[in-house]
């Protein structure tokens, strides 16, 4: 018998309770930030829900920060801070280092920990107890439904020990992560090396090279079926979108992507200037927020220039004309013509796009390595993770050893056979 079983045998052999949130805490959020109070040079962070669990661009001073934070409420060491706009239901960690956050857009649950552990309750909102909002555009997450979410609260002890054998395994996922992380940057840094000693060309503006459109200014009114309607966050999956619009919406567009052309993202929360090239011959709507930059294919590769775009030296030649006050921030159309870019001959474009995607296939391809692992871990832990978090309130679902082992067996076997048919 586990650990574990153990405790639950001892504490809790008949089931555990089960609390609404709102029973636990109070839904708390920092004091709202004006524009007019932030800025893009430095000092505290100030993270917006397109910013939130990444770097923040944006910024307030050292004397508003430490006035707010005295007076208006502000997230303790180890409390969960969540996203309830967006993607919702993402979290972080609060690990003390001076930042504030986006009010409403990012909220927390003030509570002491003599009923639920900060580490336990992390686990128990990434099987997401809330119902979602889903009335516009963008899903949100009320305070109302973080107060009604119920979730278990097994005795301390156990607690304890489950957040114990799932930071075992979130703590092997994360070096491995991390070491794919470091791949990544080993690729970014070789890129970069590769496009600075080949394309010592004399750099060219962009609109020179390539013409450049943007997508549809209006949003526009989707239906069940038609042609894929794609924005920003289709960025990486153009084709995996889920909305469209009729074909004679879509007749209205005077410039219709083909085969070759490049998205890039131009208005966004996120990253600008990802890029991703056309590589279908399908019909393609899209939004204002991406570029459609159609490269003349005689001068300019497609795939280079996407590669250019997303380098160093490209990143920085972007930022000369963003537009950072902008909320979203975005680059003007007309503006990525002003880019510069280095122009090699067409034979050495194509052979520095050659070595790059090969180099890129050994950090990515799903079939090579760490990120293969990765995702095989992931899977095992949100088994046991699920797993760990059932509960009943007339007696405990936990599965004895004898049962999860042969749920793991049945998950092997699984992972075995997904393995032999790829």
């Amino acid at each position: 018998m586990s650990r574990l079983d153990e405790l639950i045998n001892e504490l809790c052999p008949n089931g555990v309770e089960f609390k609404c949130l709102g029973d636990i805490g109070q839904v708390k959020m920092c004091k709202r930030i004006l524009k007019s109070q932030t800025n893009t040079n430095g000092g505290i962070p100030f993270y917006k829900i397109g910013t939130f669990g990444g770097e923040a661009n944006a910024f307030i001073s050292e004397e508003l920060f430490q006035e707010y934070r005295e007076m208006y409420s502000y997230p303790k060491v180890g409390e969960i801070l969540i996203s309830a706009a967006g993607t919702i239901g993402r979290t972080v960690v609060y690990d003390g280092e001076p930042a504030y956050y986006q009010d409403s857009n990012i909220v927390w649950l003030a509570h002491d920990e003599s009923n639920i552990l900060n580490t336990f309750l992390r686990y128990c909102y990434e099987l997401k107890p809330w119902n979602i909002s889903s009335g516009g555009t963008i899903a949100r997450l009320y305070n109302d439904n973080i107060l009604k979410a119920k979730v278990p609260v097994p005795p301390l002890e156990v607690q304890r020990e489950i957040v114990h054998i799932l930071d075992t395994f979130t703590l092997l996922t994360a070096e491995l992560t991390a070491e794919l992380t470091a791949r990544k940057k080993q690729y970014s840094f070789y890129r970069d090396t590769l496009i600075q000693k080949e394309c010592k060309a004399e750099k060219v503006k962009l609109n020179t090279v390539c013409d450049i459109y943007d997508g549809t200014h209006q949003t526009p009114k989707y239906t069940n079926s038609g042609i894929p309607f794609v924005s920003v966050e289709n960025i990486d999956d153009l084709y995996g979108t889920q909305k469209f619009i009729s074909p004679e919406a879509y007749e209205k567009y005077k410039i219709k992507p083909h085969i070759g052309d490049v998205f890039m993202t131009r208005i966004t929360a996120g990253v600008i200037g990802k890029c991703t090239v056309v590589d279908r011959d399908d019909d393609l709507a899209y939004y204002v927020s991406l570029a459609l930059l159609r490269p003349n294919a005689n001068i300019l590769d497609s795939k280079y220039l996407k590669y250019y775009l997303e380098s160093g030296w490209g990143r920085r030649e972007l930022s000369k004309w963003i537009l950072w006050d902008a909320t979203p921030t975005k680059i003007n159309k007309d503006d990525i013509g002003r880019v510069l870019i280095s122009v090699p001959p067409l034979d050495t474009q194509k052979r520095l796009v050659q070595v790059i995607e090969h180099f890129d296939a050994i950090c990515t391809d799903l079939n090579i390595g760490l990120p293969a692992e990765i995702e095989a871990r992931q899977e095992q832990y949100e088994y046991y993770r699920d797993l760990l978090l059932t509960f009943a309130e007339t007696g405990s679902m936990l599965m004895t050893d004898r049962q999860t082992d042969r749920q793991t067996d049945r998950q092997t076997d699984r992972q075995t056979d997904r393995a032999e048919r790829n």
